[in-house]
């Protein structure tokens, strides 16, 4: 029992530097760029997270078997990316999954160095969405936490559910399980249904101006 904890961080890592890695092949990066968004991808929340609670080194720095589960994702997708392609759909619920393991196990560490439950659940959505937004940030992208699905909402969800059942001094078993279907179900519902937050009105309209000007651009060059 003592070793689960980092068995499903490592496994939640390897799903996330596996998104990474997918992300940088279909935009043609080299190997190496590859590499990197696979490592970013999978551990840049908990490094976040860890660095603002004080615990240093952060896991992913001290224990070289991260670096080796996002090096690992990174190699399987780059040499067999038509196969992880074709799995795409699986790997946005496995997603689903690390989204809600990283989020829940995020804000139990944040409380276990005695933050208050407001930031513990933050960070808890942090270790979470952390990966994402780098990974998204690397490719010149406005993060998809930012814009599509109820991707950061779960991940708030899950931390929040964990910081309430401590606070009320509930069974950690039972809350923690609660935590991880609540933030996975919700994620999983968002990806089938299109579920969304309202966006700002005009936003079309700015996109398609926006290209405009890009073609217009591109065409006196």
């Amino acid at each position: 029992m003592d070793k689960l904890p980092i068995v499903l961080d490592l496994t939640g890592t390897f799903v996330f530097a596996l998104s990474g890695a997918l992300a940088g092949t279909k935009r043609g990066l080299d190997l190496f760029g590859v590499m990197v968004l696979s490592f970013a991808a999978g551990n840049s929340g908990g490094i976040t997270r860890d660095l603002m609670i004080g615990a240093v080194p952060p896991g992913a720095v001290g224990d070289w078997r991260y670096l080796g589960v996002s090096l690992l994702a990174g190699g399987i997708t780059f040499y067999f990316s038509p196969l992880i392609v074709r799995m795409s759909n699986a790997v946005l619920y496995f997603d689903a999954a690390g989204l809600a393991l990283f989020a829940v196990t995020g804000s139990s560490k944040a409380l276990s160095f005695g933050l208050n439950p407001v930031m513990a659940t933050v960070l808890g959505m942090v270790t979470g969405i952390g990966g994402g937004m780098v990974r998204d940030v690397l490719l010149a992208e406005i993060p998809t936490v930012l814009r599509a699905d109820l991707y950061a909402v779960a991940a708030l969800v899950a931390a929040a559910i964990v910081v309430i059942g401590q606070m009320l001094q509930l069974p950690v078993a039972a809350v923690t399980t609660f935590a991880l279907i609540s933030c996975f179900l919700l994620r999983v519902l968002a990806i089938r249904r299109g579920w969304q937050l309202p966006v700002a009105k005009g936003v079309e309209r700015q996109d398609v101006e926006i290209q405009k000007e890009d073609s217009k651009a591109a065409g006196r060059r």
